[in-house]
C-alpha cells in the first residue's frame, strides 16, 4: 500500500499550479546542473559503500539546515521507495528514470513546494534541478545556482581549470548546465511549420525533447527545448541563448494559432470540442490519445474556446494519467487494458467536477 505522502499522492506540484508568465505556451522552466565531488569514483563505478558515503555527505548539507531560506527540504532514500513511489515521481519530473532505476545508494532531497528538487547519485554524484511554472528560465538559474553555491561551500566539487566541472558524460563537462523550457506547440503542429521551426533550432545549439528528456517521444505537442552544449560558453551565455530562441518560438506559435483562428475557426473548434466530448464520455483511452486531446482542449482553454475547465486541470490530467499515477490514485495493479478503461474514467470523473463548479 502507498504511503501517505503528498510527493506521490497530489498529481500537481505546487510549481505546477501557478500560471506563470506565457504560460499559455510555456508550461515550465526548469535549470539542471551537474556536480561530482572531488575524491570519489562517478556513480557508475563506485561501490556501494564510496556511494553511500557521497550520499551521506551530501544529504548532510540539507539536514544541517543550509538550505532552510528556500523552503524545509525532506531527504528520500530511493531504496525506502517501492517500484510504483518511484515512477510516480519520475511521472511528476522529480526525479530522473535513471535514478529510478538504479535506487541502491542514490536519494533525493525535495523542497516542501517541490520546485527544487536535488537528485544524488544518479548519473553524477549530485543533480540540482529547479523547476518554474511558465516562462521563468532566468528566475530558475538564479535558484539552482544560489542552491549550488551552498554546496560547492560545503563540499569539494571535481573542477578543471581548463575544462570545467567534470562530469560522467562528456556533453556536460564544463558549465554541467542543462536549461529547458516545456512548451505546447499546438499551432505550430496544426499548421505544419514544427519540422521548419525545430529545425531551426537544433541549428543554433539547443536539442528537442519529449517530456520527459532525451529518448523519450513528443506527445501531446509537448516539446522540451533545452541547451546542447555546456563547454566553451558561460553559464549566463548558456541561459541567453535559450531564452532568446524560447522567446522567438513563442511569437511564432501564437501567430499560428491566430492564423488557425482567422483561417479556419469553424474547423478548429470542431476539433477542439469533439476532443472535450470524448474527453467527457470515452469509456477507454490509450495514454498517446488522451495526451492528444487534452492537448487540444489545452488549447480550446487558452484561446477562449472552451470555459468548462481551466489550464490547471489539464496540467493535473496530464500527470494522472500516466501508468504510475494511475495505479496509484485506483490503488491497484493494472494491464493496459485496464489502465486505458480507468484513464478514460478518471477524466471524465475530473472534467464533470471541473464543469460542475464552473470552470474559470
Amino acid at each position: 500500500m502507498m504511503s501517505k505522502r503528498p510527493y506521490v499522492e497530489e498529481a500537481l506540484s505546487d510549481w505546477m499550479k501557478g500560471s506563470g508568465p506565457e504560460a499559455d505556451v510555456v508550461i515550465s522552466s526548469r535549470i539542471r546542473i551537474a556536480r561530482n565531488l572531488t575524491g570519489h569514483p562517478f556513480p557508475m563505478l563506485a561501490t556501494n559503500q564510496q556511494a553511500q558515503e557521497v550520499m551521506e555527505k551530501l544529504t548532510a548539507v540539507a539536514e544541517s539546515g543550509k538550505l532552510n531560506d528556500y523552503g524545509p527540504f525532506e531527504t528520500i532514500q530511493l531504496s525506502g521507495l517501492n517500484e510504483l513511489e518511484r515512477r510516480v515521481l519520475v511521472e511528476k519530473h522529480l526525479i530522473s528514470p535513471n535514478l529510478a532505476n538504479e535506487s541502491r545508494s542514490g536519494a533525493v532531497m525535495l523542497s516542501e513546494n517541490e520546485a527544487v528538487s536535488i537528485m544524488v547519485n544518479e548519473e553524477d554524484h549530485l543533480r540540482i534541478q529547479c523547476l518554474y511554472p511558465g516562462f521563468q528560465i532566468k528566475e530558475a538559474w538564479g535558484l539552482a545556482s544560489r542552491i549550488d553555491d551552498i554546496f560547492e561551500e560545503a563540499t569539494d566539487y571535481a573542477f578543471d581549470e581548463r575544462r570545467g566541472y567534470l562530469t560522467s558524460c562528456p556533453t556536460n563537462v564544463g558549465t554541467g548546465i542543462r536549461s529547458s523550457v516545456m512548451m505546447h506547440l499546438p499551432g505550430l503542429v496544426l499548421t505544419q511549420q514544427i519540422n521548419r521551426i525545430l529545425s531551426a533550432v537544433t541549428q543554433v545549439g539547443l536539442a528537442v525533447r519529449g517530456i520527459y528528456g532525451e529518448g523519450s517521444e513528443a506527445t501531446g505537442n509537448l516539446f522540451q527545448i533545452s541547451n546542447q552544449i555546456t563547454l566553451g560558453q558561460s553559464e549566463g551565455e548558456i541561459i541567453e541563448n535559450l531564452h532568446n530562441v524560447a522567446r522567438q518560438i513563442i511569437e511564432h506559435e501564437r501567430a499560428a494559432r491566430n492564423r488557425l483562428l482567422e483561417d479556419s475557426r469553424v474547423r478548429l473548434e470542431d476539433r477542439i470540442q469533439r476532443s472535450y466530448g470524448i474527453l467527457s464520455h470515452a469509456m477507454i483511452m490509450d495514454s498517446k490519445e488522451a495526451a492528444q486531446r487534452l492537448s487540444d482542449v489545452r488549447l480550446g482553454i487558452d484561446l477562449g474556446l472552451i470555459r468548462e475547465a481551466t489550464p490547471q486541470i489539464m496540467n493535473e490530467m496530464m500527470v494522472l494519467t500516466q501508468p504510475g499515477f494511475l495505479q496509484q490514485v485506483f490503488n491497484e495493479k493494472m494491464s493496459p487494458e485496464l489502465r486505458d478503461i480507468r484513464r478514460a474514467e478518471l477524466i471524465r470523473k475530473q472534467l464533470h467536477s471541473e464543469s460542475d463548479h464552473g470552470g474559470v
